[in-house]
Order: structure tokens, then sequence, then C-alpha cells
């Protein structure tokens, strides 16, 4: 009798210890995939981003970081999905400075969620420089000083490119324009984006854009692309002879085009400091520096969740700076 009461008390024990650890196990973050909301068509610069960094986190923690590509609207369906997710840490968005900063700025009323509320930076991921370029199709200008010279004599005549109204190199054009004495220059709409902005640029029908470096490389080599500025936090390695638009007297014109981590508000500061760690980790990984530094790109992370919070209000705070100095009318 005494042996089977000890016997019914040590399988309850067991039974209660395993218990016990799967519960523990099912707490332990992440216990499944992740999925990684990225505002954008497959293959572009975000895109690459999620997904390289994302492999590497898979690593770190272990589950799988599935990337779901929802484009559209400036970015706001896939924040408001993102923001719309339970607050568990297993819905993220990589976003960029278009989505993030500049959309919330610019179309606050299109949101059916509040954009400072309902989204939380985890961490800045890495800067994307700039380059100002000039088509070197029938267009004489070989620096910022003859292109000012030369907007000046023509008045507009001058055509720059750009992925469409109220995206940023839109304003970058626009803002120059009116930083280098109220240019009077004719913006080249193109909604095939990056690509489509180039071509116009090698075919002449626009003459000069504010485009990120990995895209333009190609066209630079190939002679059809004249770099006449950088926008970065300095020159360059590739470009050495190619000086910054702040040491030309022109600072603040020009944007880096960051990108970030972002989840849910409501996400337990547990889960999003794991994201936030393995995040970091996934950015010193010699293949993911390898593969970022072939495309010149600023590896950049946060150094904590405050700081990430610090640095996204100021990045739109420096939006709203800009969209009040620079009037476009913007397509509702």
């Amino acid at each position: 009798m005494r042996r089977s009461l000890t016997a019914l008390l040590a399988a309850a024990c067991l039974a209660v210890t395993s218990l016990g650890t799967a519960a523990l196990a099912q707490d332990k973050y992440p216990s499944k995939p992740v999925k990684i909301i990225v505002p954008y068509a497959p293959g572009g610069a975000t895109d690459i981003v999620a997904r390289l960094v994302g492999e590497h986190m898979r690593q770190d923690l272990g589950q799988s970081f599935v990337v779901e590509n929802k484009p559209g609207a400036f970015g706001i369906i896939a924040i408001e999905e993102m923001a719309r997710a339970k607050p568990d840490g297993y819905t993220v968005m990589i976003g960029n400075v278009s989505t993030n900063a500049i959309t919330p700025v610019l179309f606050p009323q299109k949101f059916k969620i509040a954009y400072d509320k309902d989204v939380v930076p985890v961490t800045r991921l890495v800067d994307i420089p700039e380059f100002m370029v000039a088509t070197t199709k029938d267009f004489p200008p070989k620096t910022v000083k003859e292109l000012i010279d030369h907007a000046k004599k023509n008045p507009g005549k001058v055509r720059y490119g750009s992925v469409g109204v109220g995206s940023y190199p839109h304003y970058d054009a626009a803002l120059f324009a009116k930083r280098a004495g109220d240019l009077d220059m004719v913006a080249i709409h193109n909604k095939a984006g990056a690509s489509g902005v180039i071509n116009d640029l090698v075919s002449g029908d626009s003459q000069f854009a504010f485009l990120n470096v990995a895209s333009t490389a190609a066209m630079i080599k190939a002679g059809n692309l004249r770099p006449l500025a950088l926008v970065n936090h300095a020159r360059l390695p590739d470009y050495p002879d190619v000086a910054t638009m702040q040491e030309l007297g022109y600072p603040g014109v020009g944007t880096i085009a960051w990108q970030g981590l972002f989840a849910p508000a409501g996400t337990p500061p547990e889960v999003l400091q794991i994201l936030f760690d393995a995040a970091g980790k996934a950015m010193q990984a010699p293949a993911v520096q390898e593969a970022f530094k072939k495309q010149n790109f600023n590896i950049v992370p946060s150094k904590s969740l405050a700081e990430a919070k610090t640095w996204l209000a100021d990045e739109m705070a420096t939006w709203k700076k800009i969209t009040s100095e620079v009037k476009i009318e913007l397509a509702e």
C-alpha cells in the first residue's frame, strides 16, 4: 500500500514537472516562426535587408523569420497590418525613411491607426548613402556649382528625376533648388521607381536626380551617369573624389535612406529586447557585413531600445521641418 502511494506521488510530481517544463518552453520567445512584413515588392533594398537580417536572426534564435511583402499606399498597408497584429513579437516590420518617417508626416489622415502610439521602433539597421547624379547625355555641368549656374541661365529648363510626388528624391531636389537660390527647375516623376528614374537620366529625359549609391553604381561605371555630390556621413572609399553635400555647403540637403526594424506597440519589453539583441548580432555577422559593404551600406544599429525611440522621433521632426520649408502639392 505504501509502495503504491509512493509511486503515485512520484508520478504526480513528474507530471507536474513535465507540465511546468512544457509551459516554460511555450513561454520562451520565439517558439514559432516570426513574420517580417516588408512594405515593398521583392528585390528592393528593404526586401534585401529584411531577408538577410532575418536569416541571421533565425540562426541566432532558432525560429524562421518569414518575409511577407505588402506593397502599396506609401507603406500604410504594411504598417497597419503590423500595428494591428497581436503584440507578441511574432509580427514585425522592416521599413525605411519613406514608409516610417515621411509617410506618417505627410499623410496622417490616411492612417486608420495612431502611428505615434501604435508603432514602436526596435532598432535602426543600415543607412543607404545617396548620390546627386547627372546625365552625361547633352548635359554639360560636371559639378554642383556648374549645375547651379546652368539652372540660373536656363530657368524652367533643367529637369530633375523623382520616383513620385512627395518621395524623398522629390523633396531632396526641391530643397536643393530652394537652398541654391530658388532655382526654377522641373520635376519629372517616374512611378517605375529608381530604375525608371535611371532610364530617364540615361536617355536625357531627366538631367539630374538624387538616388541611392547602390542603384546608380552600374551606370556611373558605364559612363552614363556622373556623380556630382554624395549624401553621407563621410566620403566613400569607392568614390574618394565625390564630395559630400555638407562639404559643398549644403548640410541637410539630401536623404540617407535608413532601414529599421519595427514592432506593434504593447509588445512586451523582454520580447523587444530579444529582437533588438538578435538584430544587433545579425548586423555583426561577417556575411551580412560583407553583403552590405559591397552595396556601400552603413551598418548603424541603435545602441538601445530607448535610443531607437529617440532616433525615430528625431527623424520625424526633421521631416516635419523639411515639408514645412518645401511646399509640394501632394496628390490625395
